[in-house]
């Protein structure tokens, strides 16, 4: 396995995470946007809202992954889930094990709160994630849809 440690952001992580945060809207072929990634950095350190981080640390003190997530109902099984919104690895980090990591992690948090899953979705092209997700997770039949509101 890595040498990363897994754990919440810092306040002095911000710039870090933002590069991370960068690549990751930039993979899915987005524009950084300044307002919107100050935002969501406001969101994970503001207790009262849903979304959180953990972020993996390289010794050196470098963040070269991330993973946001929240709990989410759902009312079907009467249960709380987790929904795993992004997972990011810097990619001159990967190969070793860290998006598994950032996964198990957040999939322990959850055992901790008593969710009764975690759930993610990824784009159909992103043959690399998939491939490790296929080891790691059961694939469902769900489709999304959307309406921009």
């Amino acid at each position: 396995m890595s040498d990363v440690t897994i754990a919440p952001p810092l306040p002095s992580d911000k710039e870090d995470w933002r590069r991370l945060y960068d690549g990751y809207v930039t993979f899915y072929k987005r524009q950084p946007n300044d307002e919107v990634a100050d935002r969501v950095w406001a969101w994970i350190h503001d207790e009262n809202h849903v979304l959180e981080a953990l972020v993996a640390r390289e010794p050196s003190g470098r963040l070269v992954g991330l993973a946001h997530f929240r709990t989410t109902p759902r009312p079907m099984s009467g249960t709380t889930a987790g929904f795993l919104d992004d997972l990011f690895v810097d990619p001159a980090a990967r190969g070793r094990a860290i998006g598994e990591r950032l996964i198990k992690a957040v999939a322990e948090e959850g055992r901790r709160r008593g969710w009764s899953i975690l759930r993610w979705r990824t784009a159909d092209d992103n043959y690399r994630a998939r491939a490790r997700y296929d080891k790691l997770a059961t694939r469902t039949m769900w489709i999304t849809y959307q309406i921009d509101l």
